[in-house]
């Protein structure tokens, strides 16, 4: 497919709302000299550290740069780290102001600590609790009032306790009535029914575990191999749904459509560094693609592109438009 500035003239004026688990990601770099006295641990000198969205927060900052119309709906508490995420995302561009405040569960946030390239250790802060009755209510009102200026839903599940089964139908309900696309990003700690939604995007290790089946990693290609195909088929029936998009890391992507036969979207990645945050990407570009107009097949081959580019670099990154369309005329 043709990819150009006006295609990204269109991405301009989707309109998404992103809906999870939001964290904050902390980034600690530093030398090692010596072994604390204190206990056997090695002594960090800290030498730069910097904060990221994290969680569904990353997936709305990888749509910000293609769209000024990007919402972000998730918990945080009342702390620095809440304090901290909020400015990101108006730096980031991404409208905060959906955001729900619980008075005593912190924000969720993860520390690494890291010296000569290798991460020493990852602090979490977090408390899991799902969404109370009264959360719902808010909510439920907040949804509505954003739905009639959407164009497109993203629910982001980490398990992290703000995806409930009554949020997903809540969700499902009010975007049948605005006729909005709904796209989710599942978790395999949090199995929920997803009819209702447009498409379902499960990596590979997801897709198996939610199938019920195991991956012996077979050497033929995706189209040829039958557990894969038949992931996709289990898939299609046990959340109907319209559609599912396997993600299989150095093998691209698998588009299941009911209806359809399988369609397989090759890796457009050139070197591989870290992979962490691919899946964000992916999921924010086919959503956006899809909010402006692009069939199933072709908001695929953008998000594959997009991904491609991502995991090229280190860390929770995004990609730039400018990116992205020398992706598409670089080929």
């Amino acid at each position: 497919m043709t990819f150009t500035r006006d295609h990204l003239q269109r991405f301009a004026q989707g309109r998404i709302l992103v809906v999870g688990d939001v964290m904050l990601d902390h980034f600690i770099w530093g030398h090692v000299r010596r072994i604390s006295p204190e206990a056997p641990v090695p002594i960090v000198e800290v030498t730069r550290e910097e904060f990221y969205p994290g969680g569904a927060a990353n997936v709305a900052r990888n749509i910000s740069p293609f769209s000024p119309h990007t919402h972000l709906m998730g918990r945080v508490g009342k702390d620095m780290a809440a304090d901290k995420l909020r400015s990101l995302l108006i730096e980031d561009k991404v409208d905060p102001s959906p955001l729900l405040v619980h008075e005593t569960l912190p924000t969720i946030s993860k520390a690494r600590v890291s010296a000569r390239q290798q991460q020493i250790v990852r602090v979490d802060r977090e408390k899991l609790l799902s969404l109370t009755d009264a959360e719902l209510i808010v909510v439920e009102q907040r949804l509505r009032d954003l739905a009639p200026n959407l164009d497109a839903i993203i629910l982001e599940d980490y398990g992290k306790g703000f995806m409930t089964e009554h949020l997903m139908q809540l969700v499902a309900k009010i975007a049948a009535e605005h006729q909005l696309i709904v796209t989710v990003d599942p978790s395999p700690r949090n199995p929920l029914p997803w009819a209702g939604v447009s498409l379902v995007k499960p990596n590979r290790l997801e897709a198996f575990a939610a199938a019920g089946l195991e991956d012996h990693l077979l050497s033929e290609a995706p189209l040829e191999n039958q557990e894969i195909l038949e992931v996709g088929r289990v898939l299609l029936a046990k959340w109907n749904v319209a559609s599912v998009l396997v993600t299989l890391g150095e093998q691209g992507m698998m588009l299941f459509e009911r209806g359809k036969p399988p369609h397989h979207i090759p890796t457009r990645a050139r070197e591989v560094f870290d992979v962490s945050g691919a899946g964000d990407t992916a999921i924010a570009l086919l959503t956006l693609a899809l909010a402006s107009g692009h069939s199933l097949r072709e908001a695929a081959e953008i998000s594959n592109h997009a991904s491609g580019i991502v995991v090229g670099k280190l860390g929770t990154a995004t990609l730039t438009p400018e990116e992205l369309l020398a992706a598409f005329t670089s080929k």
